[in-house]
């Protein structure tokens, strides 16, 4: 098995960082940091820039046309384009009062998928999965408990999944067409942690995040563990592929009450993988 160290990627302490994605278009990586509901983005120029949106924000897709990102708001999706922000779907009609939305992620076809969790710990721990398309809103999985990672295979006929309180990453059927999911079976449990978010690389292995300080590329097929990112936090929430050759995880924790110096920074770490393009999301 092949072992890793990842290295600090930039100073700033964020109380949960997540949701990093990397635009192969533009260069253009970002995250959000989903407490203090705000997206910040880094330009190959070096120039960064941030947005503050006053309430929870799980997660910022790129749009596939313009500039913009989707963003999973606490209780609806919205486009922010330019500064401005205009609302695509209000879900206060299919979310419980204690509800938001949380990680996201777009698929080939440019359909948003939204995982919503509950944002009140004495409710328990319930939500749902989404998938979001032309204005309508599909129920995907009814009764997760706290919806995570999500990634789709290279020919997306297979959909990884992450439910972190049931400490499992599960994979589905998938029609590409229709988004359609069946066979709902377990591919890997973690050994003391939970798994958070994740990415996918180019021969369909998972890198998945790990609340107990490090990532593990897991077998999209078997659920073996290949290799193993150490990451000085204790509580690792999320990575994608980053870079001209799309080698290097940058990887998101979490660091909210944690006393580690490296708790809720932001690291890189250069692996022998290559990632998948991130999807974008299609809004018009």
């Amino acid at each position: 098995m092949k072992n890793y160290q990842a290295e600090l990627f930039s100073p700033e302490k964020y109380r949960l960082a997540e949701g990093p994605l990397y635009d192969g278009r533009t260069g253009r990586l970002s995250w959000v940091d989903i407490a203090e509901g705000r997206l910040f983005w880094l330009l190959p120029d070096g120039q960064r820039g941030e947005a503050s949106f006053g309430e929870k924000l799980g997660a910022a897709i790129p749009c596939r046309e313009g500039e913009g990102f989707v963003l999973a708001l606490e209780k609806g999706l919205w486009l922010y384009e330019k500064g401005e922000k205009t609302l695509l779907r209000d879900l206060s009609g299919e979310l419980e009062p204690w509800q938001r939305c949380n990680d996201a992620k777009a698929d080939a076809a440019g359909r948003l998928w939204v995982g919503t969790v509950s944002d009140d710990m004495e409710r328990g721990f319930n939500g749902d999965l989404f998938c979001f398309a032309g204005g309508a809103l599909r129920k995907m999985e009814a009764g997760t408990k706290l919806a995570n990672g999500l990634a789709r295979s290279r020919d997306e006929k297979r959909f990884f999944f992450v439910d972190s309180m049931d400490v499992a990453v599960y994979v589905y059927d998938c029609d590409p067409v229709t988004g359609a999911l069946s066979g709902k079976r377990l591919l890997y449990k973690p050994d003391k942690a939970l798994p958070d978010g994740l990415c996918i690389d180019a021969e369909d292995n998972l890198w998945v995040a790990l609340w107990g300080g490090r990532v593990e590329q897991v077998d999209g097929v078997t659920g073996e563990v290949l290799a193993t990112v150490t990451v000085p936090a204790e509580r690792v929430t999320s990575c994608c592929f980053w870079g001209e050759k799309l080698d290097s995880l940058f990887i998101t924790t979490f660091g909210d009450g944690m006393e580690g110096e490296g708790d809720g920074r932001l690291y890189t770490c250069r692996v022998d993988a290559a990632g998948l393009p991130a999807d974008t999301a299609v809004i018009r």
